[in-house]
């Protein structure tokens, strides 16, 4: 059996945790058939008129909102997409009260539909989408089905809770991120190349016992892990006993 070594490892890790958090990108949610942006067939690996982090620029939707929004329910909206076995694992974890907090840097609510409830959103939700004018709140079935710009009742322009470029991350959602890590016994890295910053940077708020990485290819940032294992994250925690 493949990684057997590796998952008695990470299930010693778990075991012998109380408090860990898990900081998760995209990788995560592959699994779960929904593209990521720096992979090999990822989103930035494509041919379109402009770069994806052009369209998902703040600057572009408000310069180019019809264009934004073919791009971004195209690519960027998967609405039948279901939680993979990492997802549901973490839930457990955490239904357990072993683990405290998930961070993603996902926007797909995944980790929401398999039962975690501490879930910090560094980069919003497709699911919540307000008025720009009135502040009404449209779901994401509404955006997605809507024909072109998705318009309020009010006439106003609806914009997604994504932090687009350009657009900084939501404070209270960094402190509680910051918070989270640096009171975890245990920080479990997943999905993610550790690319993107300001989130990349939370890392070096961990203080803890263990530090794990779970990811397909090699993590950009080099961090110390005690356990680092290059492989699809939903394979491995489906051989995690939760106890």
């Amino acid at each position: 059996m493949m990684y057997e070594q590796e998952i008695k490892n990470l299930q010693e890790i778990i075991d012998d945790s109380r408090k860990i958090v898990f900081f998760g990108g995209a990788g995560v949610s592959t699994e779960s058939n929904i593209p990521d942006f720096r992979s090999a067939d990822g989103l930035y690996r494509q041919e379109y008129k402009y770069t994806p982090e052009q369209i998902v620029s703040h600057s572009f939707f408000m310069g180019n909102t019809e264009g934004f929004y073919e791009f971004y329910k195209e690519k960027m909206m998967f609405l039948d997409a279901k939680p993979n076995d990492a997802h549901q694992k973490l839930a457990e974890l955490e239904a357990e009260g072993k683990l405290t907090a998930v961070i993603t840097q996902n926007i797909d609510g995944l980790h929401q539909a398999a039962g975690s409830k501490n879930v910090l959103e560094l980069h919003g939700s497709i699911h919540r989408n307000f008025c720009r004018d009135c502040g009404r709140f449209y779901d994401a079935r509404y955006v997605k089905e809507s024909e072109g710009v998705p318009k309020c009742e009010c006439g106003g322009i609806i914009k997604p809770d994504v932090v687009l470029y350009e657009e900084g991350l939501d404070s209270m959602v960094i402190e509680k991120s910051i918070r989270a890590i640096s009171e975890a016994d245990t920080l479990m890295i997943g999905g993610t190349s550790l690319v993107v910053y300001p989130a990349a940077g939370f890392i070096d708020y961990f203080q803890g016992k263990h530090l794990v990485v779970i990811n397909k290819s090699e993590t950009a940032r080099t961090v110390r892990a005690d356990l680092q294992i290059a492989a699809p994250i939903g394979e491995i925690l489906s051989r995690i006993a939760v106890s």
